[in-house]
């Protein structure tokens, strides 16, 4: 791809003692007998030449504030097949009806008009760019394009591996790849699928290709990932990666809160303490990363600073949608449609100036986003029952990615937890914590020391001798290979009471460890999820459904737990459901005893269990 031409004119005049390559830049025509030039001094010659003679930038894409706009990035689909859990609800978006998109010509036509007046960098993407099913043929139309100097796109990675040799050869030069965990269990949590092993074979695939570096982007949010800022580091030792650390940004459907973000300057105090060597490197005009390199490593690292120190003074980007709408600011929302004006025969003339007065209009900086960060008090903010996700503040001892990537490996995942929630008709505002969506939770304060009967809903044989021994009285594990498989459900319990003090801290979400509720929630799953590893004798169950819920209950300061557990096979899931009780609510403890530990777990029980041999049971 050539840089874009200078003026006829200017190429007129040179034509006469010297021959222009596509840039216009001349090229010294070598007579025999005299001494050729080196590659790099013609190179360097020809840069030389295009600095001084350069054609002016297109009124059009300039903004009131001088501010060049070289740089478009193209949405080509609403549509992803990830649901991260702060950037869309589980169940989706709703989607623009098809016709309503931009086609393939539209995207091309509307394209070649931006390089024509002066945008030489173009990225793809989404929602998920790689979805889409013509993404390979557009790359490579792009690349036809004079004056187009770099095709990227941003993608999560789960079609890399398989598309990149083809987007390679259309054209494709530069990749940034969405990973915000190197857990893969914490992966499927924050995306709500399966997928980490694809996404690190598309950042190998890349490598693989010669892509240097490839850029990793990482959002950085308190309580989910910032442990894992070392870790992510540390992969840059041997590989040409740009790891790029991002604070968190508000979007509409995230519920952006102050607390969740993790500075720039607080993300590089932890890595300087790691690498005092850690030296920043120049920044590239009109960049958006401040970047940094451990002297010895292959790759860098940057950070993204988009709330803490904007760059909004330097910001030479524009997007269209998939709709078709310019956005000349990501945080701004206002919105010119381009596709109405396309098919409505609008003229090549007529979209510039409606471009151009778009961009005009553009603000000196973002400033809602600011005005969202000085009104956000230190404290935490108000709890909200929309609030699709909301992980604070956890603290974890050593290399909290380093020990869960030997401990989780697949598995079942939570879906979207309602982290926080104002229950009316209470003295006191209660928070709810669950691993699904349930209005019809209400757990009753139970006491420490009751016990409730147990009453079978139907025949329940019990028997008079242990299962797990054998005739010698030696341990031994049930052989469950006879059995049939049937669909098996249990639901257990348990009950921690606080005590007034740490009780507000957790309702108020105070606590210095982060939101109590949200990391017991979380325990709670993966504790079902390993039961067969805790419990020596329990069979390994490949469950289908685990809930975690935890509600607060103001008139005896404690927390209620309530877990259910799904699964096809020929043995029970009560233990999994147990264990889940009982591990959430020692996490809760941890979460508390640096405030109080007159803290007392009970009533950890079986509430019910349907499916096998042995009937159902429903304790009333």
């Amino acid at each position: 791809m050539a840089v874009r031409p200078v003026s006829r004119m200017l190429q007129r005049v040179l034509r006469s003692s010297v021959r222009s390559c596509s840039s216009g830049a001349p090229v010294t025509q070598h007579h025999p007998g005299e001494p050729s030039q080196t590659a790099a001094e013609e190179l360097s010659r020809r840069r030389q030449f295009l600095r001084e003679h350069a054609a002016p930038f297109s009124a059009f894409l300039t903004d009131s504030f001088g501010r060049q706009h070289s740089y478009l990035r193209i949405s080509l689909t609403e549509k992803c097949n990830l649901r991260c859990q702060y950037c869309m609800p589980e169940e989706g978006i709703p989607l623009t009806p098809k016709a309503d998109l931009l086609t393939t010509e539209e995207i091309l036509t509307l394209a070649r008009l931006f390089v024509k007046e002066g945008v030489d960098k173009i990225r793809l993407t989404g929602g998920e760019p790689l979805i889409r099913p013509d993404v390979v043929d557009i790359v490579a139309q792009l690349h036809q394009l004079e004056g187009l100097r770099t095709i990227g796109i941003t993608t999560n990675g789960i079609n890399l591996a398989r598309l990149l040799p083809q987007l390679q050869k259309a054209g494709l030069s530069a990749i940034n790849i969405s990973l915000d965990t190197l857990v893969p269990a914490k992966f499927e949590f924050i995306v709500r699928r399966k997928g980490f092993q694809k996404v690190m074979a598309g950042i190998h695939k890349a490598i693989e290709l010669g892509y240097s570096p490839v850029k990793v982007n990482c959002v950085v949010m308190r309580g989910l990932n910032e442990d894992e800022l070392l870790d992510f580091v540390a992969l840059t030792e041997g590989l040409p990666l740009d790891v790029r650390f991002i604070e968190y940004m508000p979007f509409d459907g995230n519920r952006w809160n102050f607390k969740k973000m993790v500075s720039y300057k607080e993300m590089l105090n932890t890595l300087q303490q790691q690498w005092p060597e850690l030296e920043k490197l120049p920044e590239e005009e009109s960049s958006t990363a401040k970047a940094f390199k451990i002297p010895g490593f292959r790759g860098q690292l940057s950070f993204i600073t988009s709330m803490s120190e904007h760059f909004c003074g330097t910001c030479n980007r524009l997007r269209i949608t998939a709709d078709g709408n310019l956005k000349v600011c990501l945080f701004g929302n206002s919105e010119v449609s381009l596709r109405d004006h396309l098919r409505a025969g609008a003229s090549e003339e007529e979209l510039l100036r409606i471009i151009g007065a778009a961009v005009g209009r553009k603000k000196r900086q973002h400033a809602e986003l600011l005005l969202m960060l000085q009104d956000s008090p230190p404290a935490i903010p108000s709890i909200s029952s929309q609030d699709p996700f909301r992980v604070q503040g956890i603290r974890h001892r050593g290399s909290f990615s380093n020990q869960m990537m030997i401990l989780w490996k697949g598995g079942w995942v939570p879906q979207t937890p309602l982290l926080a929630q104002r229950w009316l008709g209470s003295s006191c505002p209660q928070r709810h914590c669950s691993s699904h969506l349930n209005s019809d939770a209400n757990p009753k304060c139970l006491s420490a020391v009751s016990r409730a009967p147990g009453s079978p809903s139907g025949p329940l044989p019990t028997s008079d001798q242990l299962t797990h021994v054998d005739t010698t009285g030696r341990a031994a594990m049930v052989d469950v290979g006879g059995k049939p498989d049937t669909e098996r459900v249990a639901v257990a319990s348990a009950m921690v009471l606080l005590g007034p003090v740490a009780f507000k801290l957790i309702q108020e979400n105070q606590l210095k460890k982060g939101d109590a509720l949200v990391v017991a929630q979380l325990a709670g799953v993966q504790a079902a999820k390993l039961t067969s590893q805790l419990i020596p004798l329990c069979h390994h169950v490949a469950l289908s459904h685990v809930q975690v819920g935890l509600e607060l209950d103001g008139t005896c300061h404690a927390v209620g737990i309530r877990v259910s557990c799904r699964a096809r096979g020929p043995t029970g899931v009560e233990m999994e459901a147990l264990t889940a009780a009982a591990v959430a609510a020692l996490t809760v403890y941890d979460m508390c005893k640096a405030v109080s530990r007159d803290i007392v777990l009970g009533e950890i029980k079986l509430l019910s269990k349907t499916g096998g041999q042995r009937g159902d049971f429903q304790r009333t």
